[in-house]
């Protein structure tokens, strides 16, 4: 499925609680109908004071077209949909969001390792949104991604399920992917991922160490945003 994932940033004058109650209450059911849309999530951070961002947003589509018209495509924060619920939800969007200071990025997910069921719902999850280091492409880092990375962090002690989110325009993308880790607990995500207070870490345990190392080799870690929150379907009709 293709995958529209939106890190909102709360409009200014507004504090957390509020923004998530406006979020959940009144945009959650207009996004929900947006034309297109299989299944729609969100996450919460699990400590806003330490989050660069006030949630995650995401929202999937068995049609590529279909995203863009609802969604727009890459290469622009803001977007422009002509008609339908998609244009409600964009205006509704100037209520509670900062659209410009909101980071997005559309990709085609790549399941590698799935024990949920399809039920994500109350998991622990960290989503970090990767930027290739310097002197790499884009195609070298896929690769080195796909085949050398994943390997290792399916390990990762607790990892319930692991996800990939592929850019369909790189060139365009502010992100070379996206690499989203459940867990069932916030301890476990802690002891292999660390805190999200810092875009680093240091884990003890060798299976969550081996990919810390790994991610030296491709990844330029100090320009990686990532968040860390708790995740409800909103709706689910994809029937996967």
């Amino acid at each position: 499925m293709y995958k529209h994932v939106a890190l909102p940033v709360r409009k200014a004058g507004m504090s957390h609680d509020e923004f998530v109650t406006y979020w959940q209450d009144n945009h959650t059911p207009i996004a929900r109908d947006i034309e297109g849309v299989v299944r729609y999530q969100t996450v919460l951070p699990v400590d806003a004071e330490a989050s660069e961002f006030d949630g995650l947003a995401e929202l999937y589509f068995d049609d590529l077209d279909a995203l863009h018209d609802a969604l727009g495509g890459g290469g622009s924060r803001d977007y422009d949909p002509a008609k339908g619920t998609a244009r409600e939800a964009r205006a509704d969007v100037d209520n509670f969001l900062d659209v410009e200071r909101r980071p997005r990025i559309i990709g085609e997910e790549v399941v590698e390792k799935d024990e949920t069921g399809g039920d994500t719902t109350g998991l622990y999850k960290h989503s970090a949104f990767l930027v290739r280091k310097d002197g790499m492409s884009h195609d070298e880092f896929l690769d080195h991604w796909a085949n050398t990375h994943v390997p290792l962090a399916r390990e990762i002690p607790g990892v319930v399920r692991y996800a990939r989110v592929v850019p369909t325009d790189p060139e365009r993308a502010e992100f070379d992917g996206v690499a989203e880790l459940y867990f069932e607990s916030l301890d476990a995500l802690r002891a292999g991922l660390g805190h999200e207070s810092s875009r680093d870490y240091d884990p003890d345990h060798p299976k969550a160490n081996a990919p810390r190392e790994d991610v030296d080799n491709f990844l330029s870690i100090g320009d990686r945003p990532r968040f860390v929150g708790r995740e409800t379907v909103q709706k689910d009709a994809s029937g996967g």
